[in-house]
């Protein structure tokens, strides 16, 4: 698999310890990888902007000037694609992962043990962002990618697919269009279900997504959202 991948970091000695860990992984998993090191936010972004086809993104979160947090923010205005790994020193910004969807939070020191499973993740990400369901509606039958699935919304004998470049409503039961999907979607209502990866709050009646909807959560439902949202980052 060719990957492009970019670790961003202030530190030097730090970047040069996660290359040499990525590099590693990705002889061992006979990926072709492309590694770009970047000692800021500015930096990346100047390249970013030229094409925008990083696969999987290593970032720290404090740097100055323009924080990791920021940087994916801004990155993910356009692109939900890229896998975000944050590298932090500190437990307190595992919240905001929710809003910049991101893949996964390791904790420095970071050592192979534990960033190779997580670059594993992205791997498999990366290839099933392909993965797509045929929705019939009214007006034809479209390829929809699961990646870019929200949620999904029983409507009687319809379902509504809720996706982020648009809706589409077709004629089949929630139980068979859930069976299409895979473990990055988790049904918190008998009528909803929603992709894990687009949820950026949750409270104990509702589940709020990227997009600003609120899904309803069923009751005592919570703590097993909670639970897969927890292991799904």
């Amino acid at each position: 698999m060719e990957l492009k991948i970019a670790i961003c970091d202030d530190d030097a000695s730090q970047r040069d310890y996660l290359a040499e860990t990525v590099l590693a992984w990705a002889r061992q998993n006979r990926h072709l990888a492309e590694l770009m090191p970047y000692k800021s936010a500015g930096a990346f972004l100047f390249d970013y902007e030229q094409k925008k086809d990083f696969d999987i993104l290593l970032l720290d979160v404090e740097m100055p000037e323009m924080s990791g947090i920021e940087l994916a923010k801004l990155i993910r205005k356009e692109n939900r694609a890229v896998q975000i790994i944050f590298i932090t020193g500190y437990y307190e910004y595992f919240s905001d992962g929710f809003d910049v969807s991101a893949l996964h939070y390791l904790i420095k020191p970071v050592d192979g043990g534990k960033l190779h499973p997580v670059l594993d993740r992205a791997a498999a990400n990366l290839r099933d962002r392909e993965r797509a369901v045929f929705v019939s509606t009214a007006e034809g039958e479209f390829k929809v990618l699961l990646a870019d699935i929200l949620y999904l919304e029983a409507q009687k004998v319809y379902v509504v697919v809720h996706t982020v470049t648009g809706d589409y409503r077709t004629r089949i039961a929630l139980s068979r269009f859930a069976a299409l999907l895979d473990g990055t979607f988790f049904k918190v209502h008998r009528s909803y279900i929603v992709a894990l990866k687009y949820v950026v709050k949750i409270t104990r009646s509702e589940v709020t997504m990227v997009s600003g909807d609120t899904v309803p959560v069923s009751r005592g439902m919570y703590d097993a959202i909670h639970a897969a949202l927890i292991k799904y980052l």
